[in-house]
Order: C-alpha cells, then sequence, then structure tokens
C-alpha cells in the first residue's frame, strides 16, 4: 500500500492490471500537495467487493471521507463508490476511464479470451504501442530512455496476473452504468489525454462522462495519452490537486 503525504485525501485506484506500483511517479507527485493512498486491487468473485475493500481502505486509515481517483478500469470502482457512497466521496476523478458504452477492440477481445496464452505477446508489443505517447509527453531522448527502464523496473518488480485482469473486466459494475452516472452527487474532472495517443480506451469514451454525471467537466492532457498520470506526473499531480482543492472552498 501507498500513503504519504498530508493533507486532505486522495485515493488513488489502479487499473486493469491492479498494481499501484506501477503508479508510483504520479503517486509520488500527488504526495508532494496533499495525502495519497493507493492499492493493489484484490481478487474478487463480484464487483461490490471492490467497493467493500475502498470502504475497508478508508476505515483502516481513519478517513471518514476522501476524494476519490480512479485510473482506466480503476474508473469504474471510483463511479460506483461515488454512486453509492456519496457521504465517503469529497470529489470523483475519472482518468481514460472506459464509459457504459465501452467494448474491447478485437485485438483486446482475443487476449481477454485466452489471458495467459495471449499474455507473452501482448507485453513484447506493449513498447511498440506505447512509443508514440512516450516520444510526445517526453523531450529528451535521454529523458525518454530513462523513463522506459524505470517503467520496466516497476512492471518486472509487481507482476500482474493475466487471468485476474481478463476477469475484472468481465465483472459488471451493476445492471445499469448509467443509472449510476446519474446518481454521482460529488463534483466530477474527466481527465483524459489527446485521442490519437491513447490506444487503450478512446478518448470520446471517456469524455461520454461528462454527458453522464451531471456538472461534470473534462481536461485534456495534451502530448500524452493513456499513460499520462506517469508520462507527465507533476502536471497531473496539479490538475487533480487544483481540482479537489477548488471543491472544498
Amino acid at each position: 500500500m501507498f500513503d504519504q503525504g498530508s493533507g486532505s485525501p486522495v485515493v488513488v485506484i489502479p487499473g486493469v492490471q491492479g498494481r499501484w506500483e506501477w503508479m508510483r511517479p504520479a503517486l509520488r507527485a500527488l504526495a508532494t500537495r496533499r495525502r495519497t493512498i493507493s492499492y493493489s486491487l484484490p481478487r474478487v468473485d463480484d464487483f461490490d467487493q471492490f467497493v467493500a475493500t475502498l470502504d475497508a481502505t478508508l476505515d483502516d486509515r481513519g478517513i471518514e471521507k476522501a476524494a476519490i481517483c480512479g485510473v482506466s478500469f480503476g474508473g469504474l470502482i471510483a463511479l460506483k463508490y461515488a454512486a453509492t457512497r456519496p457521504e465517503r466521496t469529497q470529489a470523483l476523478i475519472l482518468v481514460s476511464a472506459p464509459s457504459p458504452s465501452w467494448a474491447p477492440s478485437p485485438m483486446q477481445a482475443r487476449h481477454l479470451a485466452r489471458p495467459w496464452l495471449s499474455a507473452p505477446a501482448f507485453f513484447a508489443r506493449a513498447p511498440l504501442r506505447a512509443w508514440p505517447e512516450i516520444a510526445a509527453a517526453i523531450d529528451e531522448w535521454p529523458s525518454r530512455m530513462r523513463f522506459c527502464m524505470e517503467h520496466v523496473v516497476r512492471v518486472v518488480a509487481a507482476p500482474v496476473d493475466p487471468s485476474q485482469m481478463a476477469k475484472r473486466i468481465e465483472l459488471k459494475p451493476g445492471p445499469d452504468l448509467c443509472a449510476e452516472c446519474a446518481r454521482v452527487t460529488a463534483a466530477t474532472l474527466v481527465i483524459t489525454g489527446e485521442e490519437m495517443l491513447d490506444t487503450v480506451v478512446p478518448v470520446a469514451s471517456t469524455v461520454e462522462y461528462t454527458r453522464l454525471i451531471p456538472g461534470a467537466r473534462h481536461e485534456t492532457m495534451h502530448h500524452t495519452g493513456h499513460l499520462g498520470l506517469i508520462t507527465q506526473p507533476e502536471r497531473f499531480a496539479q490538475i487533480v490537486s487544483e481540482f479537489i482543492n477548488a471543491t472544498s472552498s
């Protein structure tokens, strides 16, 4: 678990890979501005267990109310929590999260159907898919190479379970995700990268939340895509922290 910094808390929920360690640059940047908490997703059989885990995390840390930030798949958990726990949600931040209309691409569907068999090819091609975004987000070659090496270290040190990743995507947040969106009362910020640079979740899908959640607003992180929180961690932390500050003023 990650728990650093001081001030009003924000809980950052990781993506479908389930490891908070992959987000370490963003968490460290946020922790210089406020108390930042994150954790790895548990193995569950029901989506509501993700909500219960977040409840338990807040209880264990003695926190009554926090800003809830969900990254990619973690955005679905954050959304469900904000819809069902309004009294504990100071603000909601959805980062490149799939909307109710999202469906896996044909390639993603093939990986989901055979997660372990597909894993070697999936991870082997990951650098090629991510490189255009890394090149756009980071100016200098030495910095780009340093980012790549550091991220590989994070991934190797915090390995994932492909079968668990596939199972998480198959779990349903509820019978009507649009209805859950309408129940959200917390101030909501939707963050995306640029359309051409996010090869995981289409930006249009994430922006759909601005129509579904009352009062939600959208902010684009330019020159990045799905990895913006780690390719531009200081910018990400600034956007999130300023939004949370605005909700408490």
